[in-house]
């Protein structure tokens, strides 16, 4: 993908934000989303160069604001969720640019509800409130990106994206004068989130080590920790995010000490606590044990005793 044109007619925006501008550089700075970005809003960072500012995900908060403090050239998705992409139809004027494995996802609605693996009522139901609640506007002029793509705003303003897969195919991070934004990778105690078809454990896993060694000021998280200011902080708690995985993992290894379907481990819950009534919790669940399942038996810490049964192979 070519970089965005300097001839291209920007977004005109004069929305003020006030203290919900946080600014972290003379050319970055922070949308922070309603509720310091907790879902269904999120923290959007903007960044303004010499020629042209870029938005990346536009929060249901910029949508309800009308807008970003300046006109916007470009929209950058980190990938291809409800909650990031919320503002992409309304900056209709601007390039909208997401990584190339999650393009569909901002294309066509049919192309996003293929990211979730939702089936029936589910996706029906779902499909709806993306539409309504988060904005859904369907962008087929948008363009992909790969992996150490570089965004040039000018003036010596540019924006790399490091693409860290695993939440989805296309997940991404980007780099810019020092700031690093994790977007999904939000540091919370909830830990990662990796339940959708689009979603592998095995990647989740590799680009937590990736972005562990990435050094920056600030780090800054679409949903609730928001701005993390220093490296030393920022390693205790990606570590602590990381270290969920495998206290999942133990915990499931704990419960096989007999034999258990894929089905009464989703049924356990794992990820989701019981009184969450998430309508698309027990598909998460399923997905979610399927893959730690699929890592027991490459490990050898499981073993399918029957058909659908599975076991741990010696005590947790």
């Amino acid at each position: 993908m070519n970089s965005p044109s300097s001839k291209r007619i920007a977004v005109p925006s004069n929305v003020a934000w006030g203290d919900a501008q946080l600014h972290l550089t003379s050319t970055v700075s922070v949308l922070v989303g309603l509720d310091n970005g907790a879902y269904p809003s999120g923290n959007s960072l903007l960044i303004q160069g010499a020629g042209e500012a870029a938005l990346i995900d536009p929060s249901v908060t910029v949508v309800s604001k009308g807008g970003a403090p300046c006109a916007v050239d470009i929209i950058i998705n980190s990938h291809g969720h409800e909650d990031h992409i919320a503002g992409n139809g309304l900056f209709a004027n601007a390039k909208v640019a997401i990584h190339d494995a999650d393009l569909p996802a901002v294309k066509s609605i049919d192309g996003l509800m293929d990211v979730y693996g939702f089936t029936g009522d589910i996706k029906d139901n779902f499909r709806s409130t993306v539409m309504e609640e988060f904005s859904y506007a369907p962008r087929p002029d948008a363009e992909g990106f790969s992996d150490g793509h570089v965004f040039d705003l000018g003036g010596g303003v540019d924006i790399t994206a490091v693409h860290l897969p695993g939440h989805t195919r296309g997940h991404s991070g980007f780099m810019v004068d020092n700031v690093f934004f994790l977007s999904d990778i939000d540091l919370t105690g909830f830990g990662p989130y990796y339940g959708d078809v689009w979603s592998d454990l095995e990647q989740f896993d590799e680009s937590l080590a990736k972005a562990r060694e990435i050094e920056a000021d600030f780090y800054v998280t679409f949903h609730h920790k928001g701005v993390i200011e220093g490296r030393s902080q920022f390693l205790e708690m990606i570590d602590k995010f990381h270290a969920v995985i495998d206290t999942r993992h133990q915990r499931m290894l704990e419960y096989l000490q007999v034999p258990r379907s894929l089905d009464e481990m989703a049924d356990h819950r794992f990820v989701y606590r019981p009184k969450v009534t998430l309508p698309f919790a027990p598909l998460v669940e399923h997905r979610v044990a399927e893959m730690h399942v699929d890592r027991m038996l490459r490990r050898g810490e499981a073993s399918e005793v029957e058909p659908g049964l599975f076991k741990a192979t010696s005590p947790s």
